[in-house]
């Protein structure tokens, strides 16, 4: 059956139906065309009519290469209905420790900072942590949806990256909570000990605990729409190898309660071995797949992207 995806006016908007996520993530193994199946796909909710963010989390950069532009950190538009954004990961991270260190300063001893600061430089150097601040800018713009955004379209980075960022908000969760219980006890030990001296406190609000709770109900509010408003589309082409991969993320995404949205099969080669097509079809049943064959040449720009949407089968 052919699956054609037609260009709408862009006058009227169409309405999200009521099983249609706000939130998209394409991912799978790289090289596979996740950038392009997810630029060519925020073109096609624009071309709808509906206000599309199209954000990577991939510090590969290939975005701007896929739509043949210049793209940073702030939405770019292109066309109509659709910005894109390239977030640094490492300029993400260096803003994210400025903040902390800010924050530090306004509730901790003068005398500490300087070894805060010195600890900050050292967690900013650690595994994962651009990826931390990416995962930031992203539950940002997940806050813009539906307000700003009527669609967000998640370039995101090869598989394992993707997994780790879609349970980032309920793993850190518990750990910011644990840090404003501590903090509580520390406020709380700190207004006993004026009471039992004597004098006044002159400010009962204390500001990095009221940053951990907003911290806080943003993660959780994050964690929540990552199950309830978003899917994942998972890229593939039909290889035994990137099959295997494809399968055990779309297991893990089923156990952990993410919803799995069509399967892309990409370059699909006229001579394909129908066994691996065959079991790709079978594997992903449930969720249906779409096939878009192999050609010979690249669809860089926004109208190959689109041309591209026509021939998905």
């Amino acid at each position: 059956m052919l699956l054609r995806f037609r260009r709408t006016a862009r006058a009227e908007k169409v309405p999200k139906g009521p099983e249609e996520p706000s939130i998209v993530f394409f991912g799978g193994k790289g090289g596979v065309g996740k950038t392009t199946m997810a630029a060519a796909h925020a073109l096609h909710f624009a071309d709808r009519g509906l206000r599309t963010l199209l954000v990577s989390t991939d510090p590969a950069h290939s975005l701007g290469d896929v739509l043949a532009m210049s793209l940073g950190d702030s939405p770019v538009p292109v066309g109509e209905n659709l910005w894109v954004r390239e977030p640094d990961a490492d300029a993400a991270l260096r803003r994210r420790v400025r903040q902390i260190g800010d924050d530090a300063a306004q509730a901790l001893p003068r005398e500490i900072l300087p070894a805060v600061s010195r600890h900050l430089e050292h967690a900013a150097a650690g595994p994962g942590m651009a990826e931390s601040a990416l995962a930031d800018l992203l539950m940002d713009a997940m806050e813009e949806v539906p307000d700003r955004w009527d669609r967000l379209v998640v370039d995101s980075a090869p598989t394992g990256h993707l997994l780790r960022l879609l349970h980032l908000p309920e793993l850190l969760t518990p750990w910011v909570r644990g840090l404003a219980r501590q903090r509580e006890r520390a406020v709380d030990a700190d207004r006993f000990a004026v009471g039992v001296i004597g004098g006044t406190q002159e400010n009962t609000d204390d500001p990095l605990l009221e940053k951990l709770h907003a911290r806080r109900r943003k993660l959780e509010r994050a964690a929540a729409r990552l199950r309830e408003d978003a899917e994942v589309r998972l890229v593939l082409v039909p290889r035994r190898m990137v099959l295997a991969e494809t399968d055990r993320a779309a297991k893990e995404l089923a156990d952990t309660g993410f919803r799995l949205g069509t399967v892309v099969v990409n370059q699909v080669p006229a001579d394909v071995d129908p066994e691996v097509i065959g079991d790709v079809r079978a594997r992903f049943a449930e969720q249906g797949t779409v096939e878009s064959p192999l050609t010979g040449h690249e669809p860089i720009g926004p109208e190959a992207l689109r041309d591209l949407l026509t021939h998905l089968a």
